[in-house]
Parts: C-alpha cells; structure tokens; sequence
C-alpha cells in the first residue's frame, strides 16, 4: 500500500507498524479470497477450453465423415511393363472399378520444320529491307512477329521466341559448319495442327510454309516430322487423342502416355475403392473420439476443475447416445457395432468387436458403411449437430467459457474497489495517528519543560 507519511516521528512510538498491521489485517483475507476464486475461474476455463479444443478436431473429422466423396474416391494400382514407366494413371470418384491393360503405340508431338539446303549461309543474313510479319499458326492457335527492316535471321529468331503472344513454337538455328538452318519446333500436337507460316513480304518465303505468292514456302516439315496424336491401345480396343492425356477414356479416369512401350508390353492398372482412404479416416474419427474421453475423464476426475460438472455429464450422456444409435435405409447395417466398432469398459471406441472387424464389414458392403457414416442421418451428422450445442458461437461450453471471462473481468473490479477501499482505510488511519503523534510529541515536549524548571527550584535538583 502507499505510504503518505511516516508515522511515529513526533512520539517515537511504532504507529507506521501499527496502521500497516491493521490494514493488513482487512487486505489479507480479501486478497486470499480473491486469489482462490482466480485460480477457480482459470483452471475452469483452462479445463473447459481443452475439452473444447478436443472436441473441434472430433468435429472437423466428422465433417469429413459427413461427406459421401469422402466414400467415393477411387484408387488405382499401376504395375508397370519391365522396360519402365510408360503410362500414369488417375481415378475420380466416378471412375469405373476393375482391371486394364493399357500399351503406348504413340505418343502425341508437334510439328518441325527446317529450312530448305542453301536458304541461309549463316545468322548474320540480313533477310529484308522493308519492315515486315510472319504469321504463325498451328490448330486453333497463332500470333504475328514484326520483323523491322535490315533484320538479320538471328534477329528474327529472337523476334519470334520472344513474342508476347508465342503459343508454344521455338525458333533455332543450327550452323552446319557450311550454312545455317533455321527450324521451328511447334508445342500444339495432334494430327492435323502442322505449323503453318505465312507473310506479308516475300522477302520472308525462306522463312515461311506457305509462300507470299502462294504455294509452298522454305520451311518444309518433312515425313515423321508432322503434328500426331496419341495412340494407346486399353484391353485391344485402340485410342487416339490430341494430346498424351487420355480423359474419361476409362470412364472416370485420366490416362496420360508417358512413353512408347516395346513390342506386346502392357502398363496394368487395378481401379477399385480407396478402402485404405476410408480406414485411415475411420481411424481417425476413434483416435478423436477417445481424445475427447481421456481429455473428459482428466477434466472431470476427483479434485478436478470439472468435477460433477453437468454440462460435462450431459455431453457423455448425448455422445453415448449417439453411439447407439440406428441408421435407417443405410443397407446391410445400420450401427457402428454391426460395421465393427465397438465400445471397451473405459467408454473408449475400438476397430472390432464379437461379431464382425471393420474390414470384414467393408468386404461385406462397402456402401453401407459409407452410409452409416455419411448419410443425411449417419452418425457423423449426428455428432456434427450434438458438437454444434456444445462448441459453436452459441454452444453450451462457449457460454460457459464467457460466463468465466465475465467472473474474471468482475473480479479484477473487485480487487480494484478493495484496493481503493484499503488505500481510503491507510489515511483514515494515518490521520488519525498523525494527531496522537502530535499530541504525544506535544506532551512529550511539557514534560521536558516542567521537568528544566522544577530542576531549578530549592530541593527538587543540584542547587540549594
């Protein structure tokens, strides 16, 4: 507490240790009052929050539950031919289940083509003297490049593989040690989508398909040089396509060719159910579901913050409730108990039971499982309403929470009020004995001055 003065001076009596006994006396119970009520607010809130926070993931790994694409996907396993990868696979959720082998004849390409022999003898060749475009064109793409005046090849080149509006073609040339060639490389791929090239200038044949005139230019694209589609063949039948990715050529998948194979080499591909998706969520909808328990029993033991708690003991009611439960329309099983779930004597969840594991139940009917799970009244809607009353905005936990923020912040007033009312205690107090001071330091001071004059009278000191 504050000191205003220094009690005691005036008499010499200890009055600054009697008024700090005295206000001490009325702090001390209060700030022990306070101080237990603090660690009672706090350790509820501290044990509220962590059944909360274990009760959010349980949550968020029912959300997942809730949804069917969660049931749905689809996996494929890829053995590959002995002479390497030459396919890569992948399944939606509407992809058909069952076996496939699947050969590479041919993968997709684009177009090349090369300057005529003697075009060009070396990069510095000024090719025009009047500002010119080339038009390039492949498919249902194309662009133009200006080509200014006195451009030499080399510019030119750079000119085209730096254009903004480049779809995909390279420009290069290759010194032969006698000439120069030119030749473009075309990205669009697909038979029938050959680079084509065209200009405005015939100044630019040599560096063109088709001509100013008209007929062919000086890039020529010779035979196995052409644009060609993708060519795989799946269990005999022969597919085509513009590119190596084949979609929906197996309904509901995507195969892309990733290299020829040899002779009578198949990549094989197994497309079946993610059973081991599903099983790594299920494991983790029990690991949370037992958290929750351990993170309960912890909050609500003897001498704990939650002992006895009601809301604590109407949530474990509603929770094994909803265990219980029975699904309707969901197929050959209807509880967690008939998919393989069962609960042990600690109340916590296990992946097995007398009847059935949870294996054996999606070998029986993989769909009904989904549907326990996953339909609009399985059990992860169920929990995913039951964690809504407890953790959202409005849940009873949330309330809770708040109601003990409030305690806290009340308690800080409190403490504020006590401090001011103890500060106005010390100087009714110091006021008090600062007037008992004086008056002793008052009659302290007579004493001395009766005592010097009666020193003086005959018989009462040394003198006669």
């Amino acid at each position: 507490m504050p000191l205003f003065s220094s009690a005691g001076v005036g008499s010499g009596l200890d009055l600054e240790s009697i008024i700090k006994s005295t206000v001490a006396a009325s702090d001390q119970p209060k700030q022990v009052q306070f101080a237990k009520a603090e660690r009672r607010y706090s350790t509820e809130l501290s044990s509220l929050g962590s059944v909360k926070s274990a009760l959010s993931k349980l949550d968020d790994v029912m959300a997942k539950l809730a949804n069917p694409d969660e049931f749905a996907k689809r996996t494929a396993t890829i053995t590959q031919p002995a002479s390497g990868d030459i396919i890569s696979f992948s399944a939606g959720n509407e992809a058909t289940s069952g076996t496939f082998d699947i050969a590479v004849n041919q993968l997709a390409q684009g177009s090349r083509a090369v300057s005529t022999d003697g075009a060009f003898t070396s990069a510095d060749d000024v090719i025009t003297s009047q500002a010119s475009t080339l038009t390039f064109g492949a498919g249902t793409e194309s662009f133009s490049v200006s080509v200014d005046a006195n451009a030499t090849l080399e510019d030119i080149r750079q000119a085209i593989n730096e254009s903004a509006d480049n779809f995909g073609v390279t420009a290069n040339i290759i010194n032969t040690g006698s000439e120069a060639k030119l030749v473009y490389n075309s990205e669009v791929t697909g038979a029938g989508n050959d680079l084509e090239v065209t200009n405005d200038n015939a100044e630019l044949d040599a560096l063109s398909t088709v001509a100013n005139g008209g007929g062919a230019g000086g890039m020529t694209i010779a035979a196995g040089d052409e644009a060609m589609d993708a060519e795989i063949v799946i269990d005999g039948i022969v597919a085509t396509n513009s590119t190596n990715t084949f979609k929906d050529v197996i309904q509901g998948s995507t195969v892309t060719a990733e290299a020829v194979g040899e002779a009578g080499e198949n990549a094989v591909v197994e497309v079946g159910r993610d059973r081991e998706g599903v099983t790594k969520l299920v494991d983790e909808f029990i690991k949370s579901y037992n958290t929750v328990i351990d993170v309960m029993n912890k909050a609500t033991a003897t001498g704990a913050p939650l002992q006895a708690d009601a809301t604590m003991r109407g949530l474990e009611r509603q929770m094994a409730s909803t265990l219980t439960s029975k699904v309707a329309n969901a197929g050959d099983f209807e509880t967690l108990f008939d998919i393989g779930i069962s609960m042990n004597d600690e109340g916590k969840l296990e992946k097995t039971n007398v009847v059935r594991s949870f294996d054996e139940a999606l070998d029986q009917d993989i769909d009904s499982v989904a549907k326990v799970f996953s339909s609009a009244e399985g059990f992860a809607s169920q929990f995913e309403g039951l964690m809504d009353n407890y953790i959202d905005s409005r849940g009873a936990i949330t309330f809770r929470e708040k109601a003990l923020n409030e305690n806290l912040d009340r308690l800080d007033d409190s403490r504020e009020s006590h401090q001011y009312r103890m500060e106005q205690l010390e100087a009714r107090l110091r006021e008090k004995y600062t007037g008992l001071d004086t008056m002793l330091a008052q009659m302290q001071s007579t004493q001395q001055y009766l005592s010097a004059q009666l020193s003086n009278l005959p018989g009462f000191g040394g003198k006669d």
